[in-house]
């Protein structure tokens, strides 16, 4: 019974951060000053038209039933039609989500790869130099404009050094020579055989995910620096150190075996945050994902396409969260 009150209690808040999320974009489509009308008729439209199309997108109805019938219309799949692409909102996210997630994927390994290293090092030697470099570098890469990172690193390993290809998943050359199976162009090119493909592919991921994998490591070596001062203050590591075991193993496996549930948790936050803040490097890289699609939509003031998007983010976002609250349960029977 109590497990069920838990899942029933878990499910009632995810549904309200759903329909949350669904009001908040519902409402700043509402409250920006671009018509919709106008945007899908252009602004020589006659009266005529624009009433008719006025009443075909609801926008005469009240405001409670605009939003009801935006729900309803989530509900079923339909976030609309792009202005700019002229195809439903769903399947263009859908083509070009993949490009995002294997961005973001291979930032957050990146990230924990490096990170959490990082984070139990500054730890053991807290106050020291190791500590204040660390902390000093996690500073660094959260004050420092992504933007700005991007196009640095642009110019000094492309355009100086030629270390690494230009902007875009692959080289011109290649485009459109492999089927999009999962739209993750490394794994369509291994899937395919077509080992060049692939590691073009990859020396095309290597410079925006570093990029972006850098605000991770930021992020996971300050948290798990955290978590791990409180467990070395703890009785059990000092029992283990009286016993004589080697710092090593009271470090590696017992201190950061008990702080990695919480670690679970900042990952997936971290994972979540690099698919929603991608959108800066994308743009700087022209990384063809959600994050460039975002932007080139809200400039040509295509707004279904900017709050599908969105909304597609947060529910991500929501989702990763539940997806680690559950791990979170799961590896911790005290939070059963």
């Amino acid at each position: 019974m109590p497990t069920l009150k838990r899942g029933l209690t878990l499910l009632v808040t995810v549904a309200a951060t759903l329909l949350g999320l669904l009001l908040v974009t519902f409402l700043i489509g509402r409250v920006v000053p671009i018509d919709p009308v106008l945007s899908a008729l252009g602004d020589r439209a006659n009266a005529e038209s624009y009433a008719q199309m006025r009443t075909q997108l609801g926008l005469d109805l009240p405001l409670w039933q605009q939003f009801l019938r935006y729900v309803g219309d989530v509900a079923q799949g339909d976030l609309g039609t792009s202005v700019l692409t002229s195809r439903p909102v769903l399947e263009d996210v859908l083509r070009v989500f993949p490009a995002t997630m294997e961005l973001a994927t291979v930032a957050v390994v990146i990230g924990a790869v490096l990170g959490v290293p990082a984070g139990v090092f500054a730890a053991v030697n807290r106050g020291r130099w190791p500590d204040h470099a660390i902390r000093l570098l996690g500073l660094i890469g959260h004050s420092l404009p992504i933007f700005w990172l991007g196009l640095m690193a642009l110019l000094l390993f492309y355009a100086k050094l030629d270390w690494v290809p230009g902007p875009g998943r692959v080289d011109v050359f290649y485009e459109g020579m492999v089927d999009a199976v999962t739209g993750i162009v490394t794994v369509d090119a291994l899937l395919a055989g077509e080992t060049d493909i692939f590691w073009n592919a990859v020396q095309h991921l290597v410079l925006p995910s570093a990029i972006l994998g850098l605000y991770s490591v930021a992020y996971i070596a300050r948290m798990t620096r955290g978590f791990m001062l409180d467990q070395l203050r703890q009785e059990y590591i000092t029992t283990a150190r009286v016993k004589g075991m080697s710092e090593t193993r009271v470090v590696w496996r017992h201190a950061l075996g008990n702080i990695a549930v919480p670690l679970i948790t900042v990952i997936a936050l971290s994972y979540a945050g690099l698919l929603e803040g991608s959108v800066l490097t994308e743009t700087v890289f022209a990384w063809p994902g959600l994050g460039l699609y975002i932007t080139n939509s809200l400039l040509s003031a295509d707004m279904n396409a900017v709050l599908g998007g969105t909304l597609v983010v947060g529910a991500v976002f929501i989702a990763l969260n539940l997806l680690s609250d559950l791990l979170y349960r799961l590896l911790d029977p005290r939070a059963r």
